[in-house]
């Protein structure tokens, strides 16, 4: 996990099942879990609804000062060792964010310019470039709705729909609300985040475009939204804990190979501008996540999808890591 404030005792909350099949709330600190159940049920942990994070998130100012005391304490802890790891929860709403990674949105330009474009290489990249600049200072940003039931644990099973065989990566890092939000400004919106996880925003590339009305664009649903095609965690990390959004490692290895190594700062729009633009068409509630774009890197890049029998390894810097393997539908 990443540094904290010296008054403080870093902590990561996580959803997590016993080996008899009881799943739980818990806190977490150096690879130990404390079991949250008892303290919401005796009242000494605030808590909106059953013992769950989302719960928790819906009453967060509150219960953010009380899961930093018992983060301090000594007792209460178990070993993680023997815990399933589920993702740490079911959202609300997911906003996914598109194109917002300027070295990937440059290499697309240059891998899908025209055949006869007399522009070399070097020239077409110093123009999308130059418009990638332009779309961050007067630009918008690209945004489309995702659906929870696609949402899977970080250590879960990924599985490729048998309708393609054309899934690809596009691992993401992902803000979780925890205070409403509503038309709120880039200056405010970072308030209204209650910490950040994991996220592996899987595509079925050949999915994207509707062939049978091509120009009605592209058609997420059916790309993005297959049963385990959204990995999620293992952690949410409290934003206090993240200092800088805007300056954390992504990487992804696919059966030990780096397919997706960059960080943070080669967003086109922040974290923040993304929340804010989010907040302006749709209201925003603790548990809803806002996805923020995938960097460069990614399956079509290396002409190379997912594959049965694939594992993917994901992380981001202080936020843990997630280990999907790949398999066929018809194998589950």
């Amino acid at each position: 996990m990443v540094a904290t404030p010296a008054a403080a005792e870093r902590f990561a909350l996580g959803t997590f099942e016993a080996p008899d099949g009881r799943v739980f709330p818990g806190l977490v600190r150096d690879q130990r879990v404390r079991d949250l159940t008892d303290a919401i049920t005796g009242g000494v942990l605030p808590c909106d609804g059953p013992p769950a994070l989302l719960g928790l998130l819906r009453v967060w100012d509150d219960a953010v000062p009380r899961l930093a005391e018992l983060a301090a304490a000594d007792d209460g802890w178990r070993d993680g060792a023997g815990l399933r790891v589920r993702a740490p929860l079911t959202p609300g709403q997911v906003l996914q964010s598109g194109a917002n990674y300027r070295t990937h949105v440059i290499d697309l330009v240059v891998a899908h310019r025209d055949p006869d474009d007399p522009r070399d290489e070097e020239q077409v990249r110093a123009e999308a470039a130059a418009f990638m600049d332009r779309r961050a200072a007067e630009g918008e940003p690209y945004l489309f709705v995702g659906l929870p039931s696609a949402v899977c644990g970080p250590d879960d099973d990924v599985v490729l729909p048998a309708y393609s065989d054309q899934h690809d990566w596009e691992l993401e890092l992902a803000a979780v609300i925890g205070r409403p939000a509503f038309r709120v400004s880039p200056e405010q919106a970072l308030d209204h985040v209650a910490g950040y996880t994991i996220a592996n925003d899987i595509t079925t590339r050949d999915l994207v475009f509707r062939r049978d009305m091509p120009d009605i664009g592209t058609d997420w649903l059916r790309a993005k939204n297959a049963p385990t095609f959204l990995p999620l965690g293992p952690w949410l990390v409290p934003a206090e804990f993240v200092p800088d959004p805007m300056d954390l490692r992504i990487r992804l290895t696919l059966n030990g190979r780096v397919m997706q190594d960059e960080t943070t700062k080669d967003m086109i729009f922040d974290v923040a501008r993304l929340v804010s633009a989010a907040s302006q068409t749709v209201p925003l509630s603790p548990g809803d996540l806002v996805l923020t774009g995938s960097p460069a890197g990614n399956g079509m890049h290396w002409g190379r999808l997912l594959r049965p029998g694939d594992v993917m390894e994901s992380t981001i810097t202080g936020l843990g890591v997630q280990r999907n393997r790949c398999v066929a539908e018809e194998a589950r």
